[in-house]
């Protein structure tokens, strides 16, 4: 005789909870999985040969632009996208910002209506969150989870130049190889985040969707990529002096521990050592503080600088120039 095998005894209360969840998530992804494609690339290595790639991408406005990331699209100008209903289309790349990892191309034929861009500055540790993109080329594929960690940093490069990602969402929302450029959505389906990087098991980072980027995104729709500001240093935060603290009213700045030959920052008199407290009037107790000064409105400005040197407060004017990139 064989036995009958039953579910555990759940209280009302707990098939409730269950029920809300699953509502919640198959809602997101009745309405997210067709407008999260995937994207096919062939990528030129060293010597001409080509080898293909895959990731995803987000359908965001009406007229067939998809945002991905940049590392997907690499330096490929063309692809073709597939969505959920089989149907498929060429694409060309509109613009890529390594240094954010995002990019943005373009269908050539029909695209499904786009998702709604929400705020990622409103999300919560805790926090349910959706996942949907293409991972292992198995398309559609939706995974949920929590947001795990807010404020994280990455660090991104492109040819010599570095820059840190800020305020990236850590997820335990499973994500895998070929889901890089897909949505990270909260329960009432807005993407608030573009996934771009698998960090380990059980831990997923997402490209926050807030006012920085939509300035990047908009930066590349308009000019295909985006300049940035370069002062020519190498810091990390560093705590003041206990009797600096007092006097200046601030707690840490930025320790200088490298200055490039013939930089602005090294015709403007700055040294390794220093500790910046202040550019542009603005307290600098983080990288992520500066480097959001160093725009394409800041090359050619110029930008008053405070420093500890020793025992004492030195005021400099760097003059930023464009950041050189190689793509």
């Amino acid at each position: 005789m064989s036995e009958r095998l039953s579910e555990p005894d759940r209280s009302p209360g707990e098939r409730a909870a269950l029920d809300a969840y699953s509502a919640i998530v198959t809602s997101v992804a009745a309405e997210l999985t067709p407008k999260v494609a995937a994207l096919h690339i062939a990528h030129r290595h060293p010597g001409g040969r080509f080898v293909a790639a895959a990731g995803s991408g987000v359908v965001f406005t009406d007229d067939g632009f998809l945002l991905t990331n940049a590392h997907v699209v690499g330096r490929a100008d063309a692809g073709t996208v597939e969505f959920g209903d089989g149907g498929t289309t060429p694409f060309h790349v509109i613009g890529t910002d390594p240094l954010s990892d995002l990019a943005v191309a373009r269908a050539d034929g029909p695209t499904p209506p786009p998702v709604r861009l929400g705020d990622a500055n409103g999300l919560r540790v805790g926090q349910l969150v959706v996942a949907v993109g293409n991972p292992l080329g198995l398309a559609g594929t939706v995974t949920a989870g929590v947001v795990s960690a807010l404020g994280r940093s990455l660090p991104t490069w492109a040819g010599v130049a570095g820059r840190v990602i800020d305020n990236v969402i850590q997820t335990d929302a499973a994500l895998n190889r070929g889901n890089s450029g897909g949505a990270l959505a909260t329960a009432d389906g807005e993407v608030v985040g573009i996934n771009t990087a698998v960090a380990g098991i059980g831990l997923g980072l997402a490209v926050p969707i807030d006012d920085t980027s939509r300035r990047i995104i908009a930066t590349l729709l308009a000019d295909g990529r985006v300049r940035r500001a370069y002062l020519g240093i190498a810091t990390t935060p560093a705590p003041l002096p206990p009797e600096f603290r007092a006097r200046t009213g601030r707690h840490g700045g930025l320790r200088i521990v490298e200055v490039v030959p013939g930089s602005p920052a090294d015709r403007a008199g700055l040294r390794p050592g220093d500790l910046l407290l202040t550019a542009g009037g603005e307290s600098l107790t983080s990288a992520q503080a500066l480097q959001r000064l160093m725009l394409a409105d800041a090359i050619g400005q110029p930008l008053p600088l405070t420093a500890l040197r020793a025992d004492a407060l030195v005021d400099v004017v760097a003059t930023p120039v464009e950041l050189p990139v190689d793509d």
